[in-house]
């Protein structure tokens, strides 16, 4: 049975990890005295849900917490750092501060250490999330001790709820572009003048123009969703922004 440990402080650990090729030590006083900051913890680095759901969700969330009053945003896995400097990266996860607890320090000392060695794992970590203001715990929301990889409180936007239920959630873009073209180029540059983030699908790299046809019923690009809506091409965009 998992124990929550709201208005305790986190433990006080050491962590290796690697820097632009160096080895680097962070302290738990480093990452968290006189800051409010949100870790959330999982059983591993490039697993499914980890993945899929669960940095993605505090990454694209991560202007909307820091406008609510949060400084960092931090995934905490027992991996060691190489591992997880290359998920990170594989994840574009540039909103979120990967700290590997490569021995499981900060897990055991949290009570969130599991064996997972039927899945080959050994010692990970349960998945869970936490408010920690000044080093103190104000809020953990842990997954419900059951069978398998429970993922029903641990979320970004349960995290966001708590903090503000109000906040409002940012629109969820993407648009299809290929390489040398003009009016994708100022459709990105709309995008980014109104501070709206986006995810780019490159026809001829992430998708082919099949997909596009299928998709949007066009053949040109840019083509612009908002919010699993079709807005259109660079024109229609600059409409909707207007």
């Amino acid at each position: 049975m998992f124990i929550d440990r709201s208005g305790q402080k986190v433990p006080n650990v050491t962590f290796r990890s690697r820097e632009n090729n160096e080895w680097v030590t962070i302290t738990t006083h480093e990452l968290f005295a006189g800051k409010t900051v949100i870790v959330f913890s999982l059983p591993g680095a490039f697993t499914p849900t980890c993945s899929s759901t669960h940095v993605p969700g505090y990454n694209e969330l991560s202007k909307v917490f820091k406008a609510n009053g949060v400084d960092d945003i931090i995934c905490i896995s027992v991996n060691d750092a190489f591992v997880m400097t290359e998920w990170c990266k594989s994840q574009n996860a540039e909103n979120v501060r990967m700290i590997p607890d490569g021995n499981g320090e900060f897990t055991d000392g949290m009570g969130m250490l599991v064996d997972k060695s039927d899945l080959g794992f050994g010692k990970r970590s349960w998945r869970y999330s936490m408010l920690v203001k000044d080093g103190t715990i104000e809020k953990m929301f842990i997954e419900p001790d059951e069978p398998g990889d429970p993922f029903k409180v641990s979320d970004a936007d349960t995290m966001l709820k708590y903090i503000n239920e109000t906040a409002e959630k940012p629109k969820a873009i993407s648009l299809f572009t290929k390489i040398g073209c003009p009016f994708c180029a100022k459709a990105k540059r709309m995008l980014k003048e109104h501070d709206l983030d986006y995810e780019e699908i490159i026809l001829g790299r992430d998708a082919s123009p099949r997909t596009l046809r299928a998709v949007t019923g066009a053949t040109t690009v840019p083509q612009v969703f908002v919010d699993g809506v079709l807005v259109g091409g660079s024109e229609d965009l600059e409409a909707y922004l207007t």
